[in-house]
Protein backbone atom coordinates (compact mmCIF):
# COMPACT_ATOMS: atom_id res chain seq x y z
CA UNK A 1 0.00 0.00 0.00
CA UNK A 2 1.17 3.49 -1.04
CA UNK A 3 2.80 5.41 1.73
CA UNK A 4 2.49 9.50 2.80
CA UNK A 5 5.64 10.90 3.71
CA UNK A 6 7.23 14.14 4.41
CA UNK A 7 9.60 15.34 1.67
CA UNK A 8 11.54 18.58 0.31
CA UNK A 9 10.08 19.64 -3.34
CA UNK A 10 11.59 22.20 -5.75
CA UNK A 11 7.97 23.44 -7.28
CA UNK A 12 8.79 25.78 -9.36
CA UNK A 13 12.52 27.49 -10.95
CA UNK A 14 14.46 29.57 -8.33
CA UNK A 15 11.44 29.43 -5.63
CA UNK A 16 12.43 28.54 -2.30
CA UNK A 17 12.24 24.64 -1.72
CA UNK A 18 8.65 23.73 0.78
CA UNK A 19 8.69 20.09 2.68
CA UNK A 20 5.19 18.29 1.35
CA UNK A 21 3.69 15.51 1.94
CA UNK A 22 4.09 13.23 -1.19
CA UNK A 23 3.59 9.78 -2.06
CA UNK A 24 5.61 6.78 -2.17
CA UNK A 25 4.14 3.72 -4.17
CA UNK A 26 4.96 -0.47 -2.78
CA UNK A 27 8.38 -1.61 -4.58
CA UNK A 28 7.48 -3.36 -7.68
CA UNK A 29 10.23 -5.39 -9.72
CA UNK A 30 13.67 -4.66 -9.31
CA UNK A 31 12.81 -1.82 -6.81
CA UNK A 32 12.82 -1.11 -2.74
CA UNK A 33 11.83 1.13 -1.01
CA UNK A 34 14.41 2.95 1.92
CA UNK A 35 13.77 5.12 5.31
CA UNK A 36 16.17 7.44 4.76
CA UNK A 37 17.86 8.39 7.89
CA UNK A 38 20.52 11.27 6.56
CA UNK A 39 21.01 13.10 3.57
CA UNK A 40 23.30 15.86 2.37
CA UNK A 41 22.83 19.05 1.18
CA UNK A 42 24.66 19.14 -2.26
CA UNK A 43 24.97 21.89 -4.80
CA UNK A 44 23.44 19.51 -7.33
CA UNK A 45 20.07 19.80 -5.46
CA UNK A 46 20.65 23.61 -5.52
CA UNK A 47 20.92 23.05 -9.37
CA UNK A 48 17.73 21.42 -9.60
CA UNK A 49 16.05 24.00 -7.86
CA UNK A 50 17.60 26.90 -9.91
CA UNK A 51 16.49 24.60 -13.34
CA UNK A 52 20.05 24.22 -14.52
CA UNK A 53 19.72 20.75 -14.74
CA UNK A 54 16.31 20.65 -16.67
CA UNK A 55 12.79 22.00 -16.21
CA UNK A 56 11.09 18.90 -15.27
CA UNK A 57 9.72 20.48 -12.15
CA UNK A 58 8.33 19.57 -9.15
CA UNK A 59 11.59 18.19 -8.40
CA UNK A 60 12.13 15.73 -5.11
CA UNK A 61 15.09 16.36 -3.80
CA UNK A 62 18.16 15.30 -1.81
CA UNK A 63 20.40 12.42 -3.24
CA UNK A 64 23.92 12.18 -0.70
CA UNK A 65 21.92 9.79 1.33
CA UNK A 66 21.79 6.67 3.90
CA UNK A 67 19.38 4.48 5.27
CA UNK A 68 17.46 1.03 5.91
CA UNK A 69 15.42 -0.94 3.42
CA UNK A 70 12.01 -1.39 4.36
CA UNK A 71 10.51 -3.40 1.53
CA UNK A 72 11.94 -4.80 -1.80
CA UNK A 73 10.35 -6.00 -4.96
CA UNK A 74 9.29 -9.33 -5.76
CA UNK A 75 12.33 -10.36 -7.74
CA UNK A 76 14.96 -8.53 -5.77
CA UNK A 77 17.35 -11.36 -3.83
CA UNK A 78 20.27 -9.37 -2.67
CA UNK A 79 18.82 -6.67 -0.30
CA UNK A 80 16.30 -7.53 2.52
CA UNK A 81 14.23 -5.50 4.77
CA UNK A 82 16.75 -4.27 7.87
CA UNK A 83 20.18 -3.95 5.18
CA UNK A 84 22.06 -0.01 5.93
CA UNK A 85 22.38 0.87 2.69
CA UNK A 86 24.12 3.61 1.16
CA UNK A 87 22.12 5.45 -2.24
CA UNK A 88 23.83 5.86 -5.08
CA UNK A 89 22.98 7.18 -8.87
CA UNK A 90 25.18 4.73 -10.88
CA UNK A 91 22.80 1.75 -10.52
CA UNK A 92 25.08 -0.26 -13.33
CA UNK A 93 22.77 -2.28 -16.16
CA UNK A 94 25.52 -5.01 -16.90
CA UNK A 95 24.78 -5.21 -20.35
CA UNK A 96 25.49 -1.74 -22.31
CA UNK A 97 28.74 -1.62 -24.47
CA UNK A 98 30.34 0.09 -21.59
CA UNK A 99 29.73 -2.74 -19.24
CA UNK A 100 30.64 -5.19 -21.63
CA UNK A 101 33.64 -3.83 -22.33
CA UNK A 102 34.55 -4.35 -18.67
CA UNK A 103 34.12 -0.49 -17.58
CA UNK A 104 31.00 -0.59 -15.24
CA UNK A 105 31.91 2.79 -13.59
CA UNK A 106 31.18 4.33 -16.93
CA UNK A 107 27.96 2.54 -17.46
CA UNK A 108 25.84 4.52 -20.26
CA UNK A 109 22.38 2.80 -19.49
CA UNK A 110 21.96 3.09 -15.75
CA UNK A 111 18.90 2.09 -13.70
CA UNK A 112 16.16 4.22 -11.59
CA UNK A 113 13.11 3.22 -10.11
CA UNK A 114 10.36 2.44 -12.59
CA UNK A 115 7.36 3.78 -10.75
CA UNK A 116 7.58 7.70 -9.20
CA UNK A 117 6.59 9.03 -6.33
CA UNK A 118 4.49 11.61 -6.65
CA UNK A 119 2.55 15.21 -4.91
CA UNK A 120 -0.69 15.62 -5.54
CA UNK A 121 -1.09 13.05 -7.84
CA UNK A 122 1.63 14.58 -10.30
CA UNK A 123 4.64 13.18 -10.80
CA UNK A 124 7.97 13.89 -9.28
CA UNK A 125 11.37 13.76 -10.70
CA UNK A 126 13.67 12.79 -8.10
CA UNK A 127 17.18 14.30 -8.09
CA UNK A 128 19.61 12.12 -10.05
CA UNK A 129 16.94 9.50 -9.64
CA UNK A 130 17.00 9.22 -5.73
CA UNK A 131 14.91 12.02 -4.21
CA UNK A 132 16.06 11.12 -0.86
CA UNK A 133 14.75 14.70 1.21
CA UNK A 134 11.95 12.47 2.36
CA UNK A 135 11.08 10.03 5.13
CA UNK A 136 11.23 7.43 2.75
CA UNK A 137 12.49 7.00 -1.13
CA UNK A 138 11.93 4.50 -3.68
CA UNK A 139 14.96 3.44 -5.61
CA UNK A 140 15.97 1.19 -8.05
CA UNK A 141 17.54 -1.88 -6.45
CA UNK A 142 21.05 -1.51 -7.62
CA UNK A 143 20.57 2.10 -6.57
CA UNK A 144 21.03 0.45 -2.71
CA UNK A 145 24.97 -0.96 -1.64
CA UNK A 146 24.84 -2.56 1.73
CA UNK A 147 27.28 -1.77 3.87
CA UNK A 148 28.95 -2.11 7.39
CA UNK A 149 25.82 -0.70 9.76
CA UNK A 150 27.70 0.71 12.23
CA UNK A 151 28.73 3.89 10.18
CA UNK A 152 26.61 6.82 11.30
CA UNK A 153 24.28 7.54 8.90
CA UNK A 154 25.11 11.33 8.39
CA UNK A 155 28.71 9.96 7.34
CA UNK A 156 27.99 7.08 5.01
CA UNK A 157 25.66 9.01 2.96
CA UNK A 158 28.14 11.28 1.89
CA UNK A 159 29.53 8.58 -0.28
CA UNK A 160 26.97 8.81 -2.36
CA UNK A 161 27.71 11.96 -4.30
CA UNK A 162 30.60 14.45 -3.02
CA UNK A 163 32.71 12.97 -0.99
CA UNK A 164 33.32 9.64 -3.47
CA UNK A 165 33.47 12.38 -6.49
CA UNK A 166 36.37 13.91 -4.70
CA UNK A 167 38.29 10.39 -3.42
CA UNK A 168 37.69 9.12 -6.95
CA UNK A 169 39.02 11.79 -8.71
CA UNK A 170 41.72 11.60 -7.25
CA UNK A 171 42.27 7.88 -6.94
CA UNK A 172 40.64 6.55 -10.11
CA UNK A 173 40.40 9.23 -12.62
CA UNK A 174 43.59 11.00 -12.06
CA UNK A 175 45.35 7.21 -11.20
CA UNK A 176 46.90 9.45 -8.36
CA UNK A 177 50.03 6.94 -7.14
CA UNK A 178 52.73 7.37 -4.38
CA UNK A 179 55.24 10.28 -4.73
CA UNK A 180 52.89 12.10 -7.02
CA UNK A 181 52.59 16.10 -6.71
CA UNK A 182 49.02 17.15 -7.02
CA UNK A 183 47.48 20.17 -7.06
CA UNK A 184 43.75 20.22 -6.13
CA UNK A 185 41.51 23.65 -7.34
CA UNK A 186 38.33 24.54 -5.13
CA UNK A 187 38.55 23.28 -1.42
CA UNK A 188 34.95 22.46 -0.60
CA UNK A 189 34.20 19.48 0.25
CA UNK A 190 34.10 17.78 -3.42
CA UNK A 191 38.23 19.59 -3.75
CA UNK A 192 38.89 18.41 0.51
CA UNK A 193 37.37 14.59 -1.03
CA UNK A 194 40.51 14.93 -3.20
CA UNK A 195 42.81 16.16 -1.12
CA UNK A 196 42.22 13.27 0.99
CA UNK A 197 41.98 10.90 -1.73
CA UNK A 198 45.32 12.56 -2.63
CA UNK A 199 47.13 11.51 0.70
CA UNK A 200 45.29 8.14 0.83
CA UNK A 201 46.69 7.12 -2.83
CA UNK A 202 50.35 8.16 -1.60
CA UNK A 203 50.66 11.51 -3.08
CA UNK A 204 54.04 13.16 -1.93
CA UNK A 205 53.03 16.89 -2.66
CA UNK A 206 49.55 18.07 -2.44
CA UNK A 207 48.75 21.56 -3.04
CA UNK A 208 45.40 23.17 -1.59
CA UNK A 209 44.45 25.70 -3.67
CA UNK A 210 41.16 28.73 -3.50
CA UNK A 211 40.22 32.12 -2.33
CA UNK A 212 39.07 31.74 0.97
CA UNK A 213 41.63 31.36 3.35
CA UNK A 214 39.80 29.64 5.79
CA UNK A 215 39.09 26.82 3.46
CA UNK A 216 42.93 26.51 3.09
CA UNK A 217 43.33 26.46 6.73
CA UNK A 218 40.87 23.22 6.62
CA UNK A 219 42.00 21.80 3.79
CA UNK A 220 45.27 21.04 5.13
CA UNK A 221 43.49 19.05 7.69
CA UNK A 222 42.43 16.73 5.40
CA UNK A 223 45.87 16.36 3.89
CA UNK A 224 47.12 19.48 1.85
CA UNK A 225 51.29 20.05 2.51
CA UNK A 226 50.93 23.22 0.44
CA UNK A 227 48.05 25.84 -0.05
CA UNK A 228 48.24 28.63 -2.18
CA UNK A 229 45.75 31.76 -2.00
CA UNK A 230 44.26 32.63 -5.12
CA UNK A 231 43.50 35.59 -4.39
CA UNK A 232 47.16 36.86 -3.56
CA UNK A 233 49.12 34.92 -6.04
CA UNK A 234 48.99 33.35 -9.21
CA UNK A 235 48.29 29.99 -8.66
CA UNK A 236 49.98 28.56 -11.84
CA UNK A 237 53.44 30.19 -10.64
CA UNK A 238 52.93 29.19 -7.28
CA UNK A 239 51.90 25.82 -8.00
CA UNK A 240 55.14 25.66 -10.58
CA UNK A 241 57.46 27.05 -7.39
CA UNK A 242 56.38 24.05 -5.33
CA UNK A 243 57.26 21.49 -8.07
CA UNK A 244 60.39 22.73 -8.75
CA UNK A 245 59.32 24.82 -11.82
CA UNK A 246 57.82 21.67 -13.28
CA UNK A 247 54.06 21.78 -12.38
CA UNK A 248 52.19 19.19 -10.39
CA UNK A 249 51.33 15.30 -12.29
CA UNK A 250 48.37 15.62 -11.33
CA UNK A 251 45.76 19.07 -11.28
CA UNK A 252 42.15 18.35 -10.05
CA UNK A 253 39.42 21.47 -10.80
CA UNK A 254 36.76 20.67 -8.33
CA UNK A 255 34.97 24.57 -9.01
CA UNK A 256 33.35 23.86 -12.40
CA UNK A 257 34.66 27.58 -13.85
CA UNK A 258 36.64 28.33 -17.16
CA UNK A 259 39.02 30.42 -15.40
CA UNK A 260 40.01 27.69 -12.96
CA UNK A 261 40.36 25.06 -15.23
CA UNK A 262 42.45 27.26 -17.42
CA UNK A 263 44.69 27.52 -14.36
CA UNK A 264 44.77 23.64 -13.55
CA UNK A 265 45.27 22.93 -17.45
CA UNK A 266 48.74 25.40 -17.55
CA UNK A 267 49.81 24.28 -13.89
CA UNK A 268 50.18 20.48 -14.87
CA UNK A 269 53.70 19.41 -16.09
CA UNK A 270 54.72 18.48 -19.20
CA UNK A 271 52.73 14.95 -20.10
CA UNK A 272 50.44 15.81 -17.11
CA UNK A 273 47.14 14.96 -16.29
CA UNK A 274 44.22 17.80 -15.61
CA UNK A 275 41.47 15.92 -13.71
CA UNK A 276 37.74 18.49 -14.14
CA UNK A 277 35.56 17.42 -11.33
CA UNK A 278 33.84 20.73 -10.75
CA UNK A 279 30.11 20.83 -12.71
CA UNK A 280 30.15 23.92 -14.24
CA UNK A 281 26.34 24.97 -15.65
CA UNK A 282 25.17 24.96 -19.70
CA UNK A 283 26.43 28.33 -20.96
CA UNK A 284 30.11 27.90 -19.67
CA UNK A 285 32.74 27.86 -22.59
CA UNK A 286 36.79 26.72 -22.49
CA UNK A 287 38.71 28.86 -24.71
CA UNK A 288 42.53 27.64 -25.43
CA UNK A 289 45.04 27.63 -27.59
CA UNK A 290 45.07 24.33 -29.58
CA UNK A 291 49.09 24.09 -29.91
CA UNK A 292 48.90 24.27 -26.50
CA UNK A 293 46.56 21.33 -25.71
CA UNK A 294 48.59 19.07 -28.53
CA UNK A 295 52.40 20.72 -27.19
CA UNK A 296 51.71 19.98 -23.67
CA UNK A 297 50.86 16.21 -24.02
CA UNK A 298 49.18 14.21 -21.18
CA UNK A 299 45.47 13.77 -20.44
CA UNK A 300 42.10 15.72 -19.37
CA UNK A 301 39.81 13.77 -17.67
CA UNK A 302 36.20 14.76 -16.74
CA UNK A 303 35.24 12.86 -14.23
CA UNK A 304 31.90 11.09 -13.93
CA UNK A 305 31.01 10.56 -10.27
CA UNK A 306 34.94 9.68 -9.18
CA UNK A 307 35.03 6.91 -11.96
CA UNK A 308 33.64 5.04 -8.97
CA UNK A 309 32.07 1.41 -8.58
CA UNK A 310 29.56 1.70 -5.86
CA UNK A 311 28.99 -2.22 -5.36
CA UNK A 312 32.86 -2.08 -5.21
CA UNK A 313 33.92 1.27 -3.54
CA UNK A 314 31.57 2.19 -1.05
CA UNK A 315 31.62 -1.41 1.36
CA UNK A 316 35.86 -0.66 1.06
CA UNK A 317 35.63 3.30 1.98
CA UNK A 318 33.22 2.21 4.69
CA UNK A 319 35.52 -0.18 5.99
CA UNK A 320 38.65 2.23 5.72
CA UNK A 321 36.61 4.55 7.57
CA UNK A 322 36.02 2.35 10.61
CA UNK A 323 39.58 1.45 10.31
CA UNK A 324 40.42 4.90 11.56
CA UNK A 325 41.84 5.22 7.96
CA UNK A 326 39.66 7.75 6.35
CA UNK A 327 38.71 10.53 8.71
CA UNK A 328 34.81 10.88 6.83
CA UNK A 329 33.46 12.95 9.33
CA UNK A 330 35.41 15.91 9.40
CA UNK A 331 32.70 16.35 6.09
CA UNK A 332 29.76 16.81 8.50
CA UNK A 333 29.30 20.41 9.33
CA UNK A 334 26.40 20.52 10.76
CA UNK A 335 23.46 18.51 11.60
CA UNK A 336 19.59 19.95 10.46
CA UNK A 337 15.82 19.04 10.29
CA UNK A 338 13.95 18.56 7.05
CA UNK A 339 12.24 21.94 7.05
CA UNK A 340 15.90 24.08 6.66
CA UNK A 341 17.23 22.95 3.59
CA UNK A 342 16.34 26.06 2.21
CA UNK A 343 18.41 27.96 4.79
CA UNK A 344 21.69 25.14 4.31
CA UNK A 345 21.29 26.32 0.06
CA UNK A 346 22.04 29.78 1.46
CA UNK A 347 24.57 28.67 3.77
CA UNK A 348 26.27 25.89 1.27
CA UNK A 349 26.23 29.52 -1.55
CA UNK A 350 27.86 31.41 0.92
CA UNK A 351 30.77 29.14 1.90
CA UNK A 352 29.87 28.27 5.33
CA UNK A 353 29.94 24.67 5.39
CA UNK A 354 31.28 21.64 3.85
CA UNK A 355 28.03 19.46 4.29
CA UNK A 356 24.82 20.58 5.65
CA UNK A 357 23.09 16.62 6.51
CA UNK A 358 19.39 16.17 7.18
CA UNK A 359 18.57 13.57 9.69
CA UNK A 360 15.61 12.17 10.11
CA UNK A 361 13.61 9.18 11.58
CA UNK A 362 15.36 8.01 15.14
CA UNK A 363 18.63 10.25 13.87
CA UNK A 364 16.50 13.46 14.03
CA UNK A 365 14.94 12.46 17.59
CA UNK A 366 18.39 11.55 18.83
Amino acid sequence: MAQQVRAVVATQKGAPVTVETIEVPDPGPGEVVVAVQACGVCHTDLHYREGAINDDFPFLLGHEAAGLVESVGPDVTDLVPGDFVILNWRAVCGACRSCRRGRPWYCFATHNATQKMTLDGKELSAALGIGAFAEKTLVAAGQATKVDPRVKPEVAGLLGCGVMAGLGAAMYTGEVGPGDSVAVFGCGGVGDAAILGARLAGAATIIAVDLDAKKLELAKTFGATHTVDASRADPVEAIQELTDGNGADVCIEAVGNPTVFGQAFYARDLAGTLVQVGVPNPEMRIDLPMIDLFGRGGRVKPSWYGDCLPSRDFPMLIDLHLQGRLDLERFVSETIALDQVEEAFHRMERGEVLRSVVVLGDRAAG
